[in-house]
């Protein structure tokens, strides 16, 4: 088994799995810093070369730079080398009207304290409302910190066509797109596929698991509804609902249960596998904390779906179009039920010098 591989631009290449960072962060369940940490050099060692994180992800950035440089210290620069972090830059929306150049510079410097690096790999950009301040002039600064040396690529996330298009329009080089992409929510396929794939922009997808209900743990239950302590789950629970009824999520659980004992796998990684083999697709972030989940995350590259197991998902998915609209439409409404769960201002911390400074 080897772990597939993508290339983002000429010289860079990824894993096409991507260790997610989010699940790491305070309000998605209890987590111990040090075995998280620790375990992320069997991700290493095992392939899995690509990290997720964002300077909105309490604690992340800085957990990624104590594992970089741990193992800069005990193996050598070239094996810290191999880690590439994603981290996205994500400005407080009660910041936007007024926020400064030398505030956004100063959000990377803070990732780069934090991951403890010299060079930020990727910085996947958003603007929580572009009728505030000035977003592209915001990404002119990314691409200013890109030329002193600060970045080596930008991308965005949870934006479609419309949202994308003034920053290529600016002569900026997006190499990515990060969105939500699964067999519930194919929003991206719409219209943001086919642009990609005429502007040399790949996807990186979140969301491919639906924060776990695309996994065997949830076959055969019954609809929990929306009690749950972790707001993950509320977010996807949503989702199905955009999918369509408890039953029909049911069905399709079954579909991906017999697909899977074709390739005797499990559910999450036909799922998974679905997700990569999509057009413009280089890579889906999966959320797994400690080491134990690795082998189950590696097994997505021992096997392929065949024409068969693409047709009865396509067209059992017929019959479940899922969300519509444009990519992060639903969440980007503030006053609707998936926007409602969302939190947009999640950069300051008390008592954090740097932050402070960042946001002036």
């Amino acid at each position: 088994m080897t772990v597939e591989t993508a290339e983002l631009r000429p010289g860079y290449s990824i894993s096409r799995v991507i260790k997610g960072g989010w699940q790491l962060a305070g309000d998605h369940g209890p987590v111990v810093t040090t075995s998280a940490v620790a375990d992320m050099e069997a991700f290493l060692d095992n392939g899995i070369t690509s990290f997720d994180c964002a300077d909105i992800y309490t604690g992340v950035e800085e957990m990624i730079g104590s594992f970089i440089a741990d193992v800069r210290r005990r193996r050598g620069l070239d094996v810290a080398d191999l880690v590439h972090v994603h981290t996205k830059l994500v400005p407080d929306l009660e910041k936007l009207a007024s926020l400064a150049p030398h505030e956004i510079e100063a959000i990377v410097d803070r990732s780069l304290q934090r991951l403890q690096i010299e060079c930020l790999h990727l910085v996947q950009f958003y603007w929580w409302d572009r009728s505030l301040g000035s977003p592209v002039q915001a990404m002119e600064v990314l691409k200013r910190c890109q030329e002193k040396g600060k970045i080596a690529h930008l991308g965005v996330t949870n934006w479609d066509v419309e949202e994308t298009s003034p920053y290529l329009d600016a002569g900026i080089d997006i190499v990515s797109t990060q969105v939500q992409y699964s067999l519930l929510d194919r929003r991206p396929s719409v219209e943001l596929v086919p642009w990609c794939a005429a502007h040399d922009i790949k996807l990186l997808c979140y969301g491919t698991l639906a924060g776990g209900f695309l996994t065997d743990r949830w076959l055969g239950e019954p609809d929990p509804g929306f009690s749950f302590e972790n707001r993950s789950l509320v977010k996807y629970r949503l989702i199905i609902d955009e999918f369509g009824s408890w039953s029909t999520f049911q069905k399709l659980l079954g579909l991906l249960k017999d697909i899977g004992e074709r390739h005797d796998t499990t559910i999450s990684s036909v799922a998974t596998r679905w997700v990569l083999q999509q057009p413009q697709v280089a890579a889906a972030i999966v959320g797994a904390r400690y080491a134990r989940h690795l082998p189950q995350t590696l097994d997505v590259f021992r096997f392929k779906l065949d024409d068969e197991d693409l047709k009865r998902l396509s067209e059992f998915l017929l019959q479940a179009p899922g969300p519509q609209g444009p990519v992060f439409a639903l969440e980007r409404d503030r006053n609707g039920r998936h926007g409602r769960i969302m939190k947009y201002n999640l950069n300051h911390r008390p008592n954090d010098a740097v932050m402070g400074a960042a946001n002036g």
